[in-house]
């Protein structure tokens, strides 16, 4: 009898794990208190009868500085620019891109990406996870939309000989944003030459040059 109910209880279980999700805001909403120097998983709220200007941001219709190595420029709009983003699991940003500029290969921790082009051509991917390492990659044209899954590396390179623009949006107030050129060979203190020199299959020498580029 019991084996019967372990039978007939497992699936209801495993269902119920697999169903679990965040749970559903207890307020309208939570505010960031960026003075609050409490430890929390996210900002701690403060007090909504103080909320006032905590829900805009303005600058999105300006265009960013692509004067750079890459030839791009994001400005970000998520919850140290709005306050008011605070769990509610959502963030944007803008994307400049130089002609021929890129956005390097990233990836984003915490969030999924909905990339929109607003002006030019945008050659984007993002690659599969190990063992496959497969490339999935699109050429946009102004008005179409490509989605980047969580996690995943990826990138933009403005194909054209004018500038481009999109806007991103992303499932998290705080993404992150994790540069694999910048992480690798910029680390503080840097990581060995030995270990990048194996993991690429290049002379120290090789390392040693990239490292001191960023």
């Amino acid at each position: 009898m019991a084996s019967k109910f372990l039978l007939l209880a497992l699936p209801a279980i495993t269902s119920s794990i697999a169903l679990a999700s965040d749970p559903s805001s207890l307020q309208d909403f939570c505010v960031a208190d960026a003075k609050n120097s409490v430890l929390v998983n996210g900002l701690v709220c403060k007090d909504p009868k103080l909320a006032d200007n905590d829900f805009f941001f303005s600058g999105l219709h300006l265009a960013g500085n692509t004067s750079n190595a890459v030839g791009s420029h994001v400005t970000p709009v998520n919850v140290a620019q709005i306050a008011g983003l605070n769990t509610l699991g959502i963030s944007i940003a803008r994307i400049d891109y130089a002609p021929w500029g890129i956005n390097p290969p990233t990836h984003h921790p915490r969030a999924s990406e909905i990339l929109t082009v607003l002006e030019g051509s945008l050659k984007v991917g993002f690659v599969t996870s190990n063992p496959e390492n497969r490339l999935i990659t699109k050429v946009l044209e102004k008005g179409d939309v490509f989605v980047f899954p969580v996690g995943l590396v990826h990138f933009q390179q403005n194909v054209g000989y004018g500038n481009a623009v999109a806007i991103a949006a992303l499932s998290s107030q705080n993404p992150g944003v994790i540069t694999i050129a910048n992480a690798v060979f910029g680390s503080k203190p840097d990581i060995s030459a030995d270990i990048l020199a194996k993991a690429f299959q290049v002379e120290k020498n090789t390392v040693y040059n990239i490292q001191s580029k960023f």
